[in-house]
């Protein structure tokens, strides 16, 4: 008996693999629920449902034809869900398969993360209280190189006067979105896609809109700042918060860089064991 077989068995015996069966199982729902939550997928899996419960209605009360409209709309029905939900399983693979493989040359500790988050709420302040529209990305495990391209490429180190440059009405890089990954400012002026969701409120306007799409398509995290109103907003997962305050906003720039930190400890262990190896 090999190795793997004695762990299954003790897995049997003690009934461990029901508890893992059912763990995840009810993981990979929640991440579907998470995943289409608050976007136009939640109104199509609506629609699915009500088709699904009239399948033992149809039975129950011998509705032939129903029966009948149903059984062959199902036959060809997975074929139409991947095309309707090829966001979503983008998606949904994007996440089961993020990986961060980089390591920074430069070492960075809890010091400097706080010293570029001051940078980054005083650029932010001081825009909302001028009114100046700006939108900044923060990109995370899932790469943006294809919005990246579409804009003009940086690679500067982060400061609140950079940022509030860049934003400046009428200069060559306002007009977009800047996007930071650690703690670079990669690029500015960057084009991002458009949300789908016809659910949102007719107030909110492009720059909003174009956060709330790029965190649907990715794990980004989307900081706005309003030109009418001055209100500091971010998305994440295709939700928007709006009109938050600075300790707020503090809390949100500590758990991205927090996270940062942790991923790259994790490529520095993986890379050091790597080199033993050798």
């Amino acid at each position: 008996m090999n190795m793997m077989e004695r762990i299954k068995l003790i897995f049997s015996n003690i009934g461990l693999n029901t508890f893992v069966d059912i763990g995840i199982v009810y993981y990979v729902l929640y991440r579907g629920y998470i995943l289409i939550r608050d976007m136009r997928a939640k109104q199509l899996v609506k629609g699915i449902v009500l088709l699904v419960s009239l399948i033992p209605i149809s039975k129950i009360f011998d509705l032939y034809m129903v029966k009948f409209i149903l059984d062959n709309t199902f036959q060809v029905g997975v074929i139409a869900l991947v095309i309707v939900f090829q966001p979503e399983i983008r998606k949904a693979l994007e996440y089961l398969g993020r990986t961060s493989f980089t390591l920074s040359n430069i070492e960075k500790n809890a010091e400097t993360s706080q010293k570029i988050i001051k940078e980054i709420i005083s650029a932010a302040t001081s825009l909302a209280r001028q009114k100046i529209g700006a939108l900044i990305i923060f990109e995370k495990q899932i790469g943006l190189n294809d919005i990246i391209e579409s804009g003009t490429k940086l690679d500067a180190n982060i400061s609140s006067g950079l940022l509030i440059n860049i934003f400046i009405p009428n200069t060559p890089l306002h007009d977009g979105a800047v996007i930071i990954k650690d703690y670079t400012v990669r690029a500015a002026g960057c084009f991002l896609p458009l949300t789908e969701n016809n659910l949102l409120s007719k107030d909110i306007g492009t720059r909003h809109r174009a956060a709330i799409g790029m965190t649907e398509k990715s794990d980004a995290v989307a900081l706005i700042v309003s030109e009418e109103t001055g209100y500091i907003s971010y998305a994440v997962e295709g939700r928007l918060y709006r009109n938050i305050q600075n300790t707020e906003l503090e809390n949100l720039l500590s758990g991205i860089y927090a996270e940062n930190e942790k991923i790259n400890l994790i490529d520095k262990w993986r890379n050091r064991n790597e080199d033993k190896k050798r």
